[in-house]
């Protein structure tokens, strides 16, 4: 009788365990839809006022000017600018990191210096911001002496340093997930240990350090405040990083400081921005999650 009793509660603990991880699992598909639904209310509001064709292809974004303009681009030009010039840098730093760590740090070594690069993702954004305009863009106008004091190159190469941790630390993880196999293989055809982790490890772990640097990319094109104090605030349509830009999380920190009546075309605008951002992190994420799937399933048949 107890024993049967035992195993009853025990039958309605595993449940109330599995009904708990079900739905903190939830919390995050719930929220994500909240955010698109959110978007998506408000944003139809808008399009109902500006054709979708002409936010797309616009070339111009003036929507709090007399004249109002609504075309997407310069602010998709310029999120994509500054991203651009931080994954430029971040991308061979992290791997080059990354493939340090994992296949010839010692275990001292890698336990010191991992913590040190992930801290570079704890420092509040709004200080490598000010960093970026009051550091970085000095000492490169002493080089470029062209370079306006809001620029696209001065907070691209601080944002570097704030996607390398996300960079470095997926890729580890997933140079050092490798099968052993594949290393001894290579240094059993007479392959040095530098030979093995470039012509056999990394091309083994390829899709998912692109995965890493996408996710990279996802977390670059998101940031706020270092563009916000650091790019400029204005849209303009131009590939030149010397040139002030805005990007789309730039702009809506402008109009959302209040300046701009609730419920005018001119509010509903950071909803169709916002929306438009939500769309292409979650692509690059999606593909991103996408290409480390493969990777895991690749190897599985080596475990």
């Amino acid at each position: 009788m107890k024993a049967s009793r035992a195993a009853r509660w025990a039958h309605w603990q595993e449940r109330l365990i599995v009904v708990l991880l079900f739905a903190s699992a939830s919390v995050s598909v719930a929220t994500t839809l909240a955010i698109a639904i959110s978007l998506g209310v408000e944003a139809i509001g808008f399009f109902r006022e500006v054709p979708l064709i002409r936010f797309l292809t616009e070339r111009e974004w003036t929507p709090l000017f007399a004249i109002k303009k609504f075309g997407i681009l310069p602010l998709v030009c310029g999120t994509f600018l500054v991203a651009g010039i931080a994954m430029v840098l971040a991308v061979p730093m992290g791997v080059l990191i990354a493939t340090y760590l994992a296949e010839h740090a010692s275990e001292r070594v890698r336990r010191l210096l991992k913590p040190v690069i992930e801290v570079l993702a704890g420092i509040p954004s709004v200080l490598y911001g000010y960093f970026a305009l009051l550091f970085v863009t000095p000492l490169l106008q002493k080089f470029i002496p062209s370079l306006s004091g809001f620029n696209a190159l001065s907070p691209g190469i601080v944002l570097a340093f704030m996607v390398l941790p996300t960079i470095a630390s997926l890729s580890e993880d997933i140079i050092y997930s490798v099968p052993q196999s594949i290393r001894e293989a290579s240094l059993a055809l007479g392959a040095t240990k530098l030979q093995t982790t470039f012509r056999a490890v990394l091309p083994a772990a390829g899709s998912g350090i692109i995965a890493a640097c996408l996710l990279g990319f996802s977390r670059a094109i998101g940031e706020t405040m270092l563009v916000t104090i650091a790019a400029g605030q204005m849209p303009n349509l131009t590939f030149n990083p010397l040139e002030p830009v805005q990007t789309m999380t730039a702009y809506i920190v402008q109009v959302s400081l209040g300046d701009v009546p609730h419920g005018s075309l001119e509010y509903r605008t950071i909803f169709a921005v916002g929306l438009t951002l939500f769309l292409i992190t979650l692509v690059f994420n999606l593909f991103g999650l996408f290409l480390r799937e493969r990777f895991i399933r690749t190897f599985q048949r080596f475990a």
